[in-house]
């Protein structure tokens, strides 16, 4: 039996029909590098024979009514793979622009609890001949890292290299009584838990608030100001995606000596500053990103948890003209951001998503969404930007070759716009989503990114 850490339940408890938690991923292959058959049909049984036999794909939630802790995860004696590898076809022209809207179906549907909860959809019919494949994972279950650890099960760097043996981790079903008295112990222990904890943030607020006021730290919540994109979502999502050369970024990175990091943010500012300014929106102030942050490293937890993450508040400049100067900023502002953050014990975010209940949790968030408070309160952030570092060299999916990949991560009320970026094989794969209501079409945001690449590039050259 393994229990749900308090941070992986919480993305159950928090979860409403409007705002979904699961993460996706499109990633593009070269079916000319299929092997054996090269037939998509015969690609999608392998995948389904493959992904059958993983563990984590087969194990499913379980609590009872009177089971006082988080959920755990139990095996499915009922899993049928049919349910979770799913095969598609787009429509003509079979461009860009139908890819991603199917990919933002997928995105806005739930999945069911009675399930695992992941999905995999096979896609052809694109125009320019590749096969797709669309990843669907809830987000209890998966961070980016151990997202990462997933998909190396199903991925080798090398066409005809073996697969890596797949891991001896059995669930076995536990009886109620199993769940109800861990449970219980673990709720018995909350208040020694809560002894421990408190004295810690009580003296960690004020030195947080005092840092970041005098501009020494990351930047604030509830600083933000508002854009058409920081309100109440719904459930539907708009997805766009690009691709930028992983050389031409670090030509930026060595040209100004910043990291890969900062270029990705100022790339990310440039476009937004453009793409609101367009709509006639641009504020004064700068935006205010959330930026996840694996801390697994520095984790001193010990259990099984499959998010081990914490948050950077980064301010974007998007009121500054000059990309150079926003670059500039922006490698100062995190340097600054990343010293605070690692003033903060790795495990705060952890420790106390302990004590999150689903039922408190879930009226919450279902009164925040019917009464619109993301609307009447000051924007507490803008956007969320994710930079998932991947593998440097070609990848290959049951041997096809990855051209592409692009994550699709949750988008929240109050912040409707989620970018995430991963690099891949010499090329960095940007992946929009966004509340429907909020944003409908993402592109000329995508489109913009290129752009200031192209400003920050015949910068550094000039």
């Amino acid at each position: 039996m393994q229990r749900l850490t308090g941070l992986d339940a919480s993305f159950l408890y928090l979860e409403t029909p409007q705002q979904l938690l699961h993460v996706c991923a499109l990633l593009t292959l070269d079916p000319a590098t299929i092997p054996g058959d090269h037939t998509v049909d015969g690609f999608t049984r392998r995948l389904a024979e493959r992904c059958e036999p993983i563990p984590v794909f087969r194990r499913k939630l379980y609590s009872t009514p009177f089971n006082l802790d988080h959920p755990v995860w139990v095996a499915d004696d009922e899993f049928d793979i049919s349910h979770h590898i799913v095969r598609a076809t787009l429509p003509a022209p079979g461009g860009r622009e139908q890819l991603d809207e199917l990919c933002a179906d997928i995105a806005s549907t739930p999945m069911s609890r009675d399930r695992p909860l992941w999905e995999m959809h096979v896609v052809d019919g694109c125009a320019d001949g590749q096969l797709a494949v669309i990843a669907k994972l809830h987000h209890a279950g998966i961070d980016g890292v151990s997202g990462a650890n997933l998909i190396s099960y199903l991925a080798s760097l090398e066409p005809d290299a073996p697969l890596p043996d797949l891991p001896s981790e059995e669930l076995r079903p536990p009886s109620a009584a199993d769940v109800i008295g861990a449970g219980l112990a673990g709720f018995a222990r909350r208040p020694v838990e809560l002894a421990r904890l408190l004295p810690e943030l009580i003296g960690l607020v004020p030195s947080f608030v005092t840092r970041s006021l005098r501009g020494e730290g990351m930047g604030l919540p509830f600083t933000a100001p508002r854009t058409s994109f920081n309100g109440t979502i719904s459930g539907e999502r708009s997805v766009a995606h690009v691709e930028l050369p992983l050389a031409e970024v670090k030509r930026v990175k060595n040209a100004f000596g910043v990291t890969v990091n900062d270029v990705v943010l100022a790339l990310c500012t440039g476009a937004l500053r453009r793409f609101l300014a367009e709509r006639g929106e641009l504020p004064d102030k700068p935006l205010l990103a959330t930026v996840p942050v694996s801390v697994r490293a520095r984790s001193q937890r010990r259990d099984a948890g499959s998010n081990k993450v914490s948050t950077l508040f980064c301010p974007l400049p998007t009121h500054e003209a000059d990309p150079v100067a926003r670059l500039a900023e922006l490698g100062e502002t995190n340097r600054r951001a990343k010293q605070h953050h690692g003033s903060i014990p790795a495990d705060l975010l952890q420790d106390w998503a302990q004590f999150a209940a689903p039922t408190t949790f879930g009226l919450a968030v279902r009164a925040y969404s019917a009464l619109r408070l993301a609307e009447r309160h000051p924007v507490v952030h803008n956007l969320v930007i994710s930079n998932v570092p991947g593998p440097p060299m070609p990848l290959y999916l049951l041997g096809a070759r990855v051209t592409g990949m692009y994550p699709l991560g949750p988008v929240f009320h109050g912040a409707g716009l989620n970018v995430t970026v991963m690099s891949l094989s010499g090329k960095v794969d940007v992946g929009l989503i966004a509340a429907r209501n909020l944003l409908d079409d993402l592109w000329p945001l995508a489109d913009a990114i290129p752009a200031a690449l192209d400003e920050l590039v015949a910068a550094g050259a000039g």
